[in-house]
C-alpha cells in the first residue's frame, strides 16, 4: 500500500449489469500505467440510474476491493461516468468583447466567452455537466481551435453542451461517498469511451460512437475533430437477454449466459456448432436449440437498435457528416455479427472499438467492456495535468477552474 494517491488515477464505471474500477498510476513522466482492475455485477442500477442505493454501493465496495488487491494500493478518490435516459444535450454560442484587443486573447476572455455561451435557461431539476468547446471565432474568422494569442475584437464560441438530472448526479455521488470515496468528477460515460477508442483521424473525418451497454446505448457525434452530438437510447444488451429468456423460456440468468456464450447479432452467420443445452423454469426439463433459433431471436432486437441510432443521427443533422463510418463499443458489443448487422442498417464502415492500451496489463482490459473504463483514466489523467499548469499559470485551483480546464483538455 505505498503508493502515493496523488499519483493514483482511478475510473469508476458504474454500469446497468457490472461495476468496473481500473487503477492507473502515473509516472514521473507523465505516462499512465494500469495496475489494477475490479469489477463487479451491479445491483441496484437500472438504465443508468441509482435504483438501490444499498445494493449499488456493495457493488461498488467490492469492485473497489479487488481493484485495491490488484494494484497493491488504498483507493481514496474517482472519476465516475454517468449515464441514462435523462442525459440531453444542445449546441450553444457565445459572444464577448476581447478585452485587451493589443495583446490578443487571453484565459479570461475564454473563461467569459464560455461562461456566455452556457448563460442560458435550462430546468431547475437539471445539471450542466459539461461544456465542451467545439470551436473559437475571431472577427468572423472560424475554425479556430487555440485562440489564446491572437488578436481581434470580438471572440466567440461555439460550445456543446451536456446536461443531467440533478437527482441522477447526487444519487451517484451518495452512493460513491458512502463508500468513503472522494468524487473527482462525472464524466459522461460515452465522452469517456470515446477518449480511450477514437483516432484523430476518426473525430476529424467524422464518426459516430455507439457504446452498447447494459441498460442504454450511448451515442457521441465528431465532425472536425469536435463533438456535434450526444444522445441516449434506453435499449441495450439487457433487453436482447429479456428476450431470450421470454423466447426460450429460460431464467434470465441462463439467457445472459447463453447470449454471451452462443450469441450472434446475424442468422446468416449463425450457421453450425452443436445444439445448445437450454435450462427450462422451475422443474421444467432443459431442452436443446440450434444456435441459428437463438440468433432469430437476437437479430430483430438488435436491429432495432441500430435503427433507432439511424434516427437519432438524422434527428441530429451529422449523418452525411461521419466520412469514417461508426464504431461500436461497450460490453453487448462483442456479440458475434454486430459490426455485420450494424454495416447493413447503417450502410457506413463499421470497426468494433477497443482501447488501445500497450501495458504489461493489454491482455485484461483490451475489450469494448472496458472501454469506458480507461476513458475515465484518460479523462482524469488530462484533468490533473490541467490543474498543474493552471498552477504554475498563476490560475486559482478551485472546483470552478477545474472543469473548465477539464473541459479545454477535451477540446
Amino acid at each position: 500500500m505505498a503508493k502515493s494517491d496523488n499519483n493514483l488515477v482511478v475510473g469508476l464505471d458504474i454500469g446497468t449489469s457490472k461495476v468496473l474500477v481500473i487503477v492507473a498510476e502515473v509516472s514521473p513522466d507523465g505516462d499512465i500505467e494500469i495496475i489494477g482492475v475490479g469489477h463487479h455485477p451491479a445491483r441496484g442500477m437500472r438504465k443508468g440510474v441509482v435504483a438501490n442505493i444499498e445494493s449499488t454501493v456493495r457493488s461498488i465496495e467490492s469492485a473497489v476491493e479487488e481493484a485495491e488487491l490488484m494494484a497493491g494500493c488504498d483507493i481514496y478518490s474517482v472519476y465516475a461516468g454517468i449515464a441514462g435516459a435523462h442525459i440531453s444535450s444542445f449546441n450553444s454560442h457565445g459572444v464577448v468583447a476581447i478585452r485587451e484587443r493589443d495583446a490578443g486573447v487571453g484565459d479570461s476572455d475564454i473563461d467569459r466567452v464560455i461562461d456566455a455561451a452556457k448563460a442560458i435557461a435550462i430546468p431547475s431539476d437539471q445539471r450542466i455537466l459539461h461544456v465542451l468547446p467545439q470551436q473559437f471565432i475571431i472577427d468572423g474568422q472560424d475554425g479556430i481551435r487555440a485562440p489564446v494569442g491572437m488578436c481581434g475584437v470580438r471572440l466567440e464560441a461555439k460550445v456543446h453542451i451536456v446536461t443531467g438530472a440533478l437527482s441522477a448526479a447526487q444519487n451517484i455521488t451518495k452512493c460513491i461517498q458512502r463508500c468513503g470515496l472522494e468524487v473527482e468528477g462525472l464524466i459522461l460515460e460515452q465522452l469517456a469511451s470515446s477518449q480511450a477508442v477514437l483516432s484523430e483521424d476518426e473525430r476529424a473525418l467524422g464518426v459516430c460512437l455507439v457504446d452498447i451497454g447494459g441498460g442504454t446505448t450511448d451515442i457521441a457525434v465528431f465532425v472536425d475533430g469536435a463533438i456535434r452530438h450526444t444522445a441516449v437510447i434506453p435499449i441495450a444488451g439487457d433487453q436482447v437477454t429479456n428476450d431470450i429468456a421470454v423466447a426460450l423460456r429460460t431464467p434470465r440468468l441462463s439467457a445472459e449466459e447463453i447470449k454471451h456464450n452462443y450469441g450472434c447479432a446475424l442468422v446468416q452467420l449463425a450457421g453450425g456448432g452443436g445444439a445448445i443445452e437450454t435450462p427450462g423454469v422451475g422443474d421444467r426439463p432443459p431442452r436443446k436449440l440450434a444456435r441459428q433459433t437463438l440468433a432469430e431471436v437476437i437479430e430483430p432486437r438488435v436491429h432495432e437498435l441500430f435503427n433507432l441510432v439511424r434516427s437519432e443521427l438524422n434527428r441530429s443533422g451529422f449523418e452525411k457528416s461521419i466520412g469514417s463510418g461508426v464504431v461500436l463499443t461497450g460490453g453487448s458489443s462483442r456479440m458475434e455479427g454486430m459490426a455485420e448487422l450494424a454495416e447493413e442498417v447503417f450502410h457506413l464502415p463499421v470497426r468494433l472499438g477497443v482501447p488501445s492500451y500497450p501495458g504489461a496489463l493489454q491482455g485484461v482490459v483490451s475489450s469494448p467492456l472496458h472501454a469506458t473504463g480507461v476513458g475515465l483514466i484518460l479523462f482524469g489523467h488530462g484533468n490533473r495535468q490541467n490543474i498543474r499548469s493552471g498552477r504554475k499559470n498563476g490560475r486559482g485551483a478551485n472546483a470552478l477552474d477545474r472543469m473548465k480546464g477539464w473541459f479545454r483538455g477535451d477540446f
